[in-house]
């Protein structure tokens, strides 16, 4: 049975894995240097204890203790328990789910090995928006990617946002980062990948032509909002390829155009 602790005191020492949860560059050196991430709310939380993720401590209204009670006694880890705006203070936002997990990090497979095991994957190259990473792997996970290849440049899958929008996806789809960029790309091709650049150009070909589907392994590579992919990394890839649009519309958002490339990528 795990200890169910009330705090009164929004300063108390043992909170502060969840102190300061809006300070974004604060949190994203802190986090990955003391190997922790947030979950939030009952469904994140529960996903993440499924992917073997060591909960550290929980922060929780006492309403949601009957909801918790299961995971919080599997877990083992000391919960907190406070009134939502003492929480408030901790944190420094309201938390309207009504529970948040601190959370240990795990180690990343090598790409290598990431590879080995797969036949459709996604690279990033410097997407550093935490909503739009969120949404990439929320895609990668409900179309059937088998893994994610971060640029060094990208943001973290584990901080909170990422987390939160992808709806406890990232937990699900394994991930690791290349070392060099955009060097690192040659392994995937090495490792019997086809590397298709995903680009607005009109001289690209259109997916749909590149047969994304009928490869026997191939990588999605994607770049930024607003940049797009480096013409470095696009040199990188074997082929250049677009989504087709009508209406003058001339791109979509990255998290849009993700769904559309995964699906082609991965439909029978």
């Amino acid at each position: 049975m795990a200890d169910i602790i009330t705090v009164r005191d929004p300063h108390d020492p043992r909170l502060s894995d969840f102190t300061g949860l809006t300070d974004v560059e604060l949190r994203r050196r802190r986090e990955p240097a003391e190997g922790l991430f947030i979950a939030e709310g009952e469904k994140v939380i529960r996903r993440a204890a499924r992917a073997g993720y060591p909960t550290r401590a929980m922060l929780l209204s006492e309403k949601w203790l009957p909801a918790m009670r299961d995971v919080i006694d599997a877990s083992g880890a000391p919960a907190y328990v406070m009134p939502p705006e003492l929480a408030e203070q901790v944190t420094g936002y309201h938390v309207h789910r009504g529970a948040l997990a601190s959370m240990g990090r795990t180690p990343l497979p090598e790409p290598e090995a990431l590879l080995a095991a797969a036949r459709r994957v996604v690279i990033m190259e410097a997407v550093n928006d935490h909503t739009n990473i969120g949404a990439i792997f929320r895609s990668a996970a409900a179309l059937g990617m088998d893994g994610v290849l971060l640029s060094p440049s990208c943001a973290d899958p584990l901080y909170r946002r990422s987390v939160k929008v992808s709806m406890g996806a990232v937990f699900s789809v394994p991930y690791a980062r290349l070392t060099t960029w955009p060097h690192g790309l040659a392994a995937v091709r090495e490792a019997g990948f086809r590397v298709l650049a995903l680009t607005p150009e009109e001289s690209a070909l259109p997916l749909e032509a590149a047969g994304p589907h009928r490869l026997p392994r191939v990588a999605l590579l994607l770049g930024a909002e607003g940049d797009g992919l480096s013409e470095r990394a696009m040199r990188e890839a074997d082929a250049r390829v677009r989504i087709p649009m009508a209406h003058g519309v001339d791109s979509l958002n990255v998290g849009a155009a993700a769904a559309v490339a995964f699906y082609a990528a991965t439909r029978a």
